[in-house]
């Protein structure tokens, strides 16, 4: 109503804002609905079929006991954190360097580190598996190849990640004033004290988010993981994939909810964490 008593603003212009404002919520809602059913049957008695029988808890203890979910969610989480961890300094290391560097061939290195953004993850994937199975000691004299297993999936989620890493802490840096680290080099200090007390705080929201990011990748990550994980590696899409096919039972609507609850949780952590630095907090 603020907006009919607001001078300039007529009945025909109100009404086409109350028209996109529904339209925005009916969009959202819509989008949303699905995660919405999903962490809603994780509470439903019955085992499956789709239909509410009655409110329950019992999901919840089904999937922390069933141990090929268990182990699945432990994988998935494990891979997911180590990614994250390698997939930051290297692109933090690639992004500070772009930004910084002049060399030769610069813009084909950036095209390059740019494709497994660009590319589809069902190309990603058949090319790890081939680098895999064509590298590895075992190949110089069985043909084996490397064996697949969580250091595949490991290596394999870090090359698509660290793109992700790289192009959010350089867009960070575009902002950054050259003149802070001429100061603190006149003031006495070092290169690597210039670099962690000047450059990395100033990109530690870059630094946060392209963390998120590269977690959230690798957390959810089927295609990739399908084509790098061995017979006795399996993760948590892989295993929700495996699942559903015969299928859904809402256990798996409740180890569902936990990853979302989790994600959430990375998600308000790193928010946290990029506001830690600022002024009132």
């Amino acid at each position: 109503m603020a907006d009919r008593l607001r001078p300039g603003v007529g009945p025909l212009e109100f009404g086409k804002r109350r028209w996109l404002q529904s339209l925005f919520l009916a969009t959202l809602f819509v989008l949303y609905l699905p995660i919405f059913v999903l962490v809603a049957f994780s509470f439903n008695e019955q085992n499956r079929g789709g239909v509410w029988r009655g409110f329950t808890f019992e999901n919840y203890p089904k999937a922390w006991n069933n141990q090929s979910i268990f182990d699945a969610m432990v994988n998935s989480l494990s891979i997911a954190v180590i990614a994250t961890v390698v997939s930051t300094v290297i692109g933090t290391t690639v992004a500070v360097m772009l930004w910084r560097f002049r060399f030769p061939f610069k813009p084909a290195y950036e095209a390059a580190m740019g494709l497994p953004i660009v590319i589809p993850e069902i190309c990603m994937g058949v090319a790890m598996l081939m680098f895999f199975n064509a590298t590895g000691m075992t190949s110089l004299f069985t043909g084996t190849g490397w064996p697949l297993n969580l250091s595949t999936i490991i290596i394999a989620h870090i090359a698509f990640c660290f793109p992700f890493v790289a192009i959010v802490v350089r867009s960070r840096l575009v902002g950054f004033n050259k003149q802070l680290e001429e100061a603190s080099r006149d003031l006495g200090a070092s290169e690597w004290q210039t670099f962690t007390k000047v450059l990395v705080p100033f990109m530690q929201p870059g630094l946060v988010a392209g963390a998120l990011l590269a977690f959230t990748l690798s957390l959810d990550d089927f295609v990739i993981t399908f084509f790098t994980a061995g017979p006795e590696t399996v993760t948590f899409p892989v295993k929700i994939y495996s699942m559903v096919k015969t299928g859904v039972k809402y256990e798996v609507n409740a180890a569902s909810t936990v990853l979302i609850v989790i994600t959430i949780a990375a998600t308000v952590l790193a928010m946290k964490m990029q506001t830690s630095d600022k002024p009132g907090h």
